[in-house]
């Protein structure tokens, strides 16, 4: 019999979230962003929730053939864009998108000679410091993107460094005053601004982890007027019941020492199926639904729950690690990172079923 871990995605939530996400721009159109496997949770097992988003938008070429392969004929977008000829060949062949963040990649675009004109989201560094050209550049930019044989319609595409902590302002501006009487269609928010910011919405709003459930900010209580959903269930099973004396301790390194008598429960999960070995003594955890902590140090292959609010449970209670009672944005603030991360760690070696 196998361990008794499972993992369970959730299509419906996906597809609910969407929807959410679409009413909160009317007036925009979706990117629906499936990157990393859709953030861990594998495209082609979301891929039905996805329907009514008017794009999808993703990283790899290899993605972008599986959802052509899966039958999406909307627009898919290659955030990150292109790095060799082969990969225009490709764009081209699977009528993609694509991301222009320097001139180098105009000009491999225009070098390779792609069938049909390709459509580029000319990508500004409005102030993220990672990819695009600078406000002071970007003009002159779409100007010779704008005159480039081999590329086709121009969107004009920033990205926010702060929308999930309220500061959109200055890079707004930046975009606003650059762009000023450049024609075409603007893509600019995130997860984050497509939630809070109205404003930034314009044409296309790329939401990523909210399709998945989870907050933009990193913490759960950010999104609880939000009717959010989360889209990945982790469960295991106790497979260890023991009382231990006051004074005695837990785990390796023995971190957690007991202050009275008590009851702990070992669960068959560890940092080998994706659970953050960091998370400390107190993270949140669910035992045949009822909420309590983990004691000690997480283990490769188990971890240890404090059994005193669930007198009942016994070898073969359900245990929740995250999902509809533990918020995963709950287990990763304790933990020290974000949901975004847990999800996209979600070991291979952890079966995964698709519910409705």
């Amino acid at each position: 019999m196998p361990r008794p871990i499972k993992a369970y995605i959730h299509p419906g939530a996906v597809r609910h979230n969407l929807e959410f996400v679409r009413g909160k721009a009317p007036r925009s159109r979706v990117w629906a962003v499936v990157k990393a496997n859709a953030y861990g949770h594998g495209i082609e097992r979301i891929f039905p929730a996805l329907a009514s988003a008017d794009g999808i938008a993703l990283l790899d070429l290899d993605e972008a053939v599986r959802v052509r392969q899966l039958g999406w004929k909307k627009p898919v977008l290659l955030l990150e864009g292109v790095f060799a000829a082969s990969d225009v060949q490709m764009a081209d062949e699977l009528a993609l998108t694509v991301a222009v963040h320097c001139d180098e990649q105009r000009q491999l675009i225009v070098a390779t000679k792609p069938k049909q004109p390709i459509d580029v989201y000319l990508k500004m560094n409005s102030g993220m410091n990672r990819l695009g050209f600078t406000p002071e550049s970007f003009r002159a930019a779409w100007e010779r993107s704008n005159t480039s044989a081999g590329i086709g319609d121009i969107t004009l595409m920033s990205h926010f460094a702060g929308a999930d902590e309220g500061s959109i302002d200055w890079q707004l501006e930046q975009f606003d005053e650059a762009t000023r009487d450049i024609p075409g269609p603007r893509s600019l928010s995130n997860s984050a601004a497509a939630l809070w910011h109205s404003r930034a919405h314009r044409d296309w709003v790329r939401p990523g982890i909210v399709l998945y459930g989870g907050s933009p900010s990193g913490l759960a209580k950010d999104i609880n007027d939000a009717p959010l959903r989360p889209s990945m269930t982790l469960r295991s099973e106790l497979i260890g019941v023991r009382t231990i004396r006051a004074g005695e301790t837990v785990g390796y390194a023995r971190t957690y020492q007991a202050d009275s008598d008590m009851r702990i429960g070992v669960v068959a999960c560890g940092y080998a199926d994706g659970y953050p070995r960091h998370a400390p003594t107190g993270t949140p955890i669910a035992v045949d639904g009822v909420m309590t902590r983990t004691v000690g140090r997480v283990s490769m292959d188990m971890l240890t729950v404090d059994l005193t609010p669930c007198p009942n449970a016994g070898i073969g209670s359900t245990v929740e690690l995250w999902g509809e009672h533990v918020k995963i944005d709950d287990v990763a603030s304790s933990s020290g990172t974000i949901g975004y991360e847990l999800m996209c760690a979600l070991a291979p070696r952890v079966p995964v079923s698709v519910t409705a």
